[in-house]
């Protein structure tokens, strides 16, 4: 299978001492509500990615705690580059929703991590497990993403 664009870029830039942090400024851009949470992409391969969202006054709530929008947000960044970095050149794939749940209260900075194991992309639903968790790796939020899966159309 080749290599997916943002994959590239991102096996070109995490070797330099700042490139983790150059490649999370350009990937949120491509997104821009992703900027909103200021994320650091720790780990980007086919299969995984982990993007952190450090604690800060503005993705707090009123009880100090990160926001869960926040992690969702961070979440489905996760997802996206995983599944830009995981799927066949001939599949395409667009949101279609979220089931999370919130399991613990995210008093930390947060790992947001979309990991495929060893999932097989197919046409149709797909579900990309999520998981978020705190500095001692308790889990903050967990479920899936559910993915819209189709072919590419043919180019003419």
């Amino acid at each position: 299978m080749a290599q997916s664009r943002l994959l590239t870029i991102y096996n070109k830039w995490h070797v330099f001492s700042f490139g983790n942090r150059l490649f999370s400024w350009f990937f949120a851009n491509m997104a821009p509500y992703f900027k909103t949470i200021k994320p650091f992409v720790v780990d980007l391969r086919p299969g995984y990615c982990e993007v952190l969202i450090k604690k800060r006054k503005s993705v707090q709530n009123h009880i100090g705690t990160v926001h869960v929008i926040a992690i969702c947000n961070g979440l489905e960044m996760a997802m996206g580059a995983v599944s830009e970095a995981s799927i066949p050149s001939h599949l395409r794939w667009i949101p279609k929703g979220m089931s999370l749940d919130y399991t613990a209260k995210a008093d930390s900075d947060i790992r947001c991590v979309a990991d495929l194991g060893d999932m097989v992309w197919e046409e149709g639903d797909f579900l990309v497990p999520v998981t978020a968790y705190n500095k001692d790796d308790v889990v903050v939020v967990t479920g899936h993403i559910k993915l819209w899966v189709s072919k590419k159309p043919e180019k003419s």
